[in-house]
Formats: structure tokens, C-alpha cells, sequence
């Protein structure tokens, strides 16, 4: 069986503010793996006996791979060299039902971000009832909300921001913010 996905070319972002050329092409290169590894369990799956212990471990292994790829993709997508604001209407009141204003909002979510421990924060739409949540995302494949619609993806594993920022996760955090594209978050929203 062929590669069903190809790596995307992120390197648009080079020369964004605040994060190096050096650390994001570190971080293309790992995104690149996921993409790799995700074909190859494709091939092996289909290759193996369903019920071996051997399929069970690929199987699992699965979810962390693809949950790699799409993460770092849905990260990259929402980051932009050009500051960008909340300019739907319905974006802000949505956050604003849930946490009572953008800023408020903006504390839980760095607040879920400077946690202890490696993973994602998300901030997730629940198309059935339009919600909007904050999560934390354990790892690649612990804690997703099941069928809610990630809408903005912040990496938090050690390799979004070490070679910046060593151990501040603030300023990373600080940095995120200022190149988050809020237009990619809008588009994602209500869709």
C-alpha cells in the first residue's frame, strides 16, 4: 500500500517572532515522523493478524502516531507571522457565554498551559451544543473530547519552546499568543 498522507510544508513560517528558525525546523522535522510513522502502520496493520498481540500494540501505537501528525498540523495552521485579533462577533460571544470575556478565557487557557507535564491545550467546540471548552490533551491521545472540533491547538511538549526559552514556558506562552492566527481559529469555528 502506498502513503495515504504527505507531510505539509510549513515553511512559511520561518522568520516568525519569537520562535527560531532553528526550533521550528527541529519541529518540522519531528511533525515529518509522525506523518511517516502513521503511513507505516497503515502498511503494517494491514499486513498483521487481526487479535495477535502484535496488531494490538500496532493498533495502539496508531492513535499516538495520528494524533501527532494532526496536532502538529492543526498548531502550525494556526500560527502566523502577522498579528491578528478576534474579529467574529460570534467567535467572542461563544467565549464569552462560557468564561465570561476573552480575557478571562485567555487566564484559563494559560493557566491550563503552564501545567506541570508534556501534552496540548485545546480549545474545543462542541458542535451539538456549541460550547466551547479548554482541555488538556495528555500526550497525543488522552483527553480529546469526543467529537467536539478542535479550533485552537497549543503545543506544550518540551520541543515547542526548550531551545527558545529552556525551561520559561511562560515566555513561549507569552509568544503563542502573539502569533496565534485568529483567522485560522474563526474558520475553524461554526464549520
Amino acid at each position: 500500500m502506498s502513503d495515504i498522507y504527505r507531510a505539509k510544508n510549513f515553511t512559511h513560517l520561518l522568520g516568525l517572532p519569537g520562535l527560531s528558525d532553528t526550533l521550528l525546523t527541529n519541529h518540522f522535522t519531528l511533525y515529518e515522523g509522525y506523518v511517516k510513522n502513521t503511513n507505516a502502520l497503515i502498511n503494517l496493520l494491514a499486513s498483521k493478524e487481526i487479535g495477535t498481540p502484535e496488531y494490538a500494540e500496532l493498533k495502539r501505537r496508531f492513535g499516538w502516531e495520528w494524533n501527532g501528525m494532526r496536532l502538529h498540523e492543526l498548531y502550525f495552521e494556526n500560527l502566523s507571522k502577522e498579528e491578528t485579533e478576534i474579529t467574529s462577533d460570534a467567535l467572542k460571544q461563544s467565549i464569552e457565554v462560557m468564561y465570561g470575556s476573552i480575557e478571562e478565557w485567555k487566564k484559563v487557557f494559560t493557566g491550563i498551559a503552564s501545567m506541570r507535564g508534556i501534552g496540548w491545550v485545546v480549545l474545543y467546540e462542541d458542535p451539538l451544543s456549541k460550547a466551547l471548552f479548554s482541555t488538556w490533551i495528555n500526550e497525543h491521545d488522552l483527553g480529546h473530547l469526543a467529537s467536539c472540533k478542535p479550533l485552537l491547538v497549543m503545543d506544550v511538549f518540551e520541543h515547542a519552546y526548550m531551545t527558545d526559552y529552556g525551561i520559561k514556558k511562560a515566555d513561549y506562552i507569552e509568544i503563542f499568543f502573539r502569533v496565534l492566527d485568529w483567522k485560522k481559529v474563526e474558520e475553524r469555528f461554526g464549520n
